[in-house]
């Protein structure tokens, strides 16, 4: 039988139609708990109205790591694909604290450049002043962008079968498919180097993916769910390719032993079904719209489904949080301070 406490409520229809009708993050009646210790505190960020500021491709200015902290200290490391095509910079944030004496709860953040750059000193504060100081990896790339839109494409998705090669999106040449290359790379050399360098808790160690990541920390769950014990998955991608992820979660492996999700979405599902925003200068208009329309391959709200069906399995424990009103590129941020509190559990 699954395992539900009150914040794993899944919403009903009231929920999925306030969604429909865009309601404000302020207004939303919450069915969480409130968390624990210090970590109540963690408050959500502001909602940039330029959403233009979301954008991966947008260089990543000053993060936590060019400020004196007093309760974390900051290293990294590079490391490169097989092939030597993909090049990766792994950014670390390890409490000063002592660790516990099984280690460091242990958050792996997918998108790595955008996510530490979303971090904030407040957050890191209460974390540390907290009673359960949490270590973090951000995996990103090598460059002074939010990500490397080739490289995430191609680590980010699975191969499809029947399709050599897979493509992420071929009217931009964009290849994908690599999501094991990738994931063998993370359990070979990634993961192994963070925990030479970090003392953590393997008990409670955690993947965070928003959008693409997203859809990757599912597949991760589904097909090698022996990985991690915990998952965190924002506004995940479901309908690439055409809602191929859902005929892996019909397969997924059976879990090892207790495992937890966490899965957040905002209004992206419903506000894609009726799209209309002009386009932006400079873009092609063919291919604008037929990425909107591969983003309507899966039901508006096919993702409190898919944590629905999560809730059900044997040894998974379901938090479902959403966030009515919210888009998606304002997701990555905004899932950040219930993954902090999650994760450091």
């Amino acid at each position: 039988m699954p395992t539900y406490t009150p914040d794993h409520l899944l919403p009903g229809r009231r929920r999925l139609l306030a969604l429909a009708a865009g309601a404000a993050l302020a207004g939303c009646t919450s069915t969480s708990k409130p968390m624990t210790s210090d970590l109540s505190a963690l408050p959500l960020p502001p909602i940039n109205q330029d959403l233009s500021a979301y954008a991966l491709t947008r260089p990543v200015g000053p993060t936590v790591a060019d400020r004196d902290s007093m309760h974390y200290r900051f290293e990294r490391f590079n490391l490169q694909s097989k092939d030597g095509k993909r090049h990766y910079r792994v950014q670390l944030a390890i409490p000063r604290a002592a660790p516990p004496r099984t280690g460091y709860p242990l958050l792996v953040m997918l998108d790595g450049n955008a996510a530490f750059g979303s971090l904030t000193d407040e957050q890191l504060t209460l974390l540390a002043t907290s009673d359960r100081p949490l270590a973090i990896a951000a995996l990103g790339y090598e460059t002074d962008l939010g990500v490397d839109v080739d490289a995430r494409s191609f680590d980010y998705t699975p191969a499809v079968p029947g399709e050599s090669p897979t493509w992420d999106d071929q009217a931009r040449n964009r290849l994908g498919g690599g999501a094991d290359i990738f994931l063998d790379l993370m359990a070979q050399k990634i993961l192994p180097e963070i925990h030479r360098r970090v003392p953590s808790d393997p008990a409670r160690t955690t993947l965070w993916g928003h959008s693409y990541g997203g859809l990757l920390a599912l597949y991760t769950l589904f097909t090698r769910p022996q990985m991690f014990p915990r998952y965190a998955a924002a506004d995940p991608s479901l309908w690439w390719h055409d809602g191929f992820i859902l005929d892996v979660e019909a397969a997924a492996r059976p879990l090892p032993g207790r495992t937890a999700l966490l899965m957040l979405a905002g209004s992206a599902g419903l506000e894609v079904q009726s799209e209309t925003r002009a386009l932006r200068p400079g873009l092609d208009p063919a291919v604008v719209l037929a990425a909107r329309e591969r983003r309507r391959a899966v039901p508006p709200d096919a993702t409190p489904r898919m944590a629905e069906r999560q809730g059900e399995r044997r040894g998974m424990t379901m938090t479902w949080k959403p966030f009515p009103g919210i888009g998606h590129g304002p997701m990555r941020p905004t899932s950040i301070p219930p993954t902090l509190e999650f994760a450091a559990r």
